[in-house]
């Protein structure tokens, strides 16, 4: 994403300036300044716009976790709406931290792919999206969508167990270079953390969905939501039934793990044929509560949102509906 220049942000705060009233929303802005497209000029720019409708704070993030303390607090002292300015771990943190509170949660792009605020109907331009904000006070119409969590952590639209967060542990070691690639970066690790650790004595995984008989497999992908854009705008095709408001889960479990596997398994994600066909994966949908167990003995590794957290020996994962209120 290229920096709008100067007098764009300028002349949405000039309009808005116009139109504001003394009951101006109170908000707070969330500004993760690593982030992949972020930059103070950026962050002035867009804060200066807002300011035109709304009574905004805005608060740089110093670590990681900050978001959901800084959320939390904003929650507890009444904000009207936060804003997650930053990628998709931002989001995850502001969800955390608003999860079952009346603080609704909006989002602007800031990182490499933000899944989220474009299934929130964002815009991925900063500008197109900073001028979206602008006019929700006049459609100002929260609701709730559902979250789903793992073994307490909450995410907005995407968790995994095995391969995909392996590949983030990977990822999140070298932050230049995914802020320079993005998802071609994670790509060339996907493939390289398959072929050393997944071609050959793979780990293994037990994957109990609502009590039903387990299902064996190396890894597994749950998503709370759809479409998962991982590519910019163009769709992951990894399950089917996944809705921001269903009330439950869908996932797909790959079974096995070979080379001669990838080309297809990849095939699929990428184009419009289903990855609930191929027949090295499992497909789940409608799930409450899935768990997850290592079968041999080794932690897995998990993440949520893009965001790794742990290797675990058992994950516990589940839906929690209606459980944050956004805005977009």
């Amino acid at each position: 994403m290229t920096l709008p220049a100067a007098p764009a942000l300028e002349r949405l705060a000039d309009v808005a300036a116009l139109e504001r009233t003394a009951q101006a929303k109170r908000m707070l802005v969330i500004v993760n300044p690593y982030a992949t497209t972020m930059s103070d000029r950026l962050k002035h720019l867009v804060v200066y716009a807002l300011q035109g409708r709304y009574d905004v704070t805005a608060v740089d993030t110093q670590r990681k976790g900050h978001a959901i303390e800084l959320v939390a607090a904003a929650a507890r002292e009444g904000y009207d709406v936060v804003v997650a300015f930053g990628g998709d771990g931002t989001v995850n943190e502001a969800a955390n931290g608003l999860a079952g509170s009346p603080t609704p949660l909006t989002c602007l792009p800031g990182g490499s792919n933000n899944v989220f605020c474009k299934m929130l109907g964002i815009p991925n331009d900063v500008v197109d999206a900073t001028e979206h904000l602008l006019g929700l006070p006049d459609r100002w119409a929260p609701r709730t969508v559902d979250l789903g969590r793992v073994n307490g952590r909450a995410f907005t639209f995407a968790a995994g167990m095995g391969l995909d967060a392996s590949v983030v542990e990977r990822v999140d070691r070298h932050p230049d270079m995914k802020r320079r690639f993005g998802a071609w970066y994670f790509t060339q690790q996907a493939v390289a953390t398959f072929l050393r650790r997944y071609v050959v004595n793979p780990p293994r995984l037990s994957v109990a969905v609502d009590g039903a008989r387990a299902i064996e497999g190396v890894s597994v992908f749950f998503q709370n939501g759809q479409p998962f854009t991982y590519f910019k705008a163009r769709p992951v095709n990894l399950v089917e039934g996944a809705r921001l408001d269903s009330g439950d889960l869908a996932g797909v479990v790959l079974t096995r793990a070979r080379a001669v596997d990838v080309p297809t398994v990849l095939y699929r994600a990428l184009t419009s044929a289903a990855m609930p066909g191929h027949r090295r994966v499992e497909a789940f949908e409608g799930a409450h509560e899935v768990v997850v167990r290592s079968a041999d003995g080794r932690p897995v590794p998990w993440q949520v949102d893009g965001d790794h957290v742990a290797g675990e020996d058992e994950m516990r994962v589940s839906v929690e509906p209606g459980a944050l209120r956004i805005v977009g």
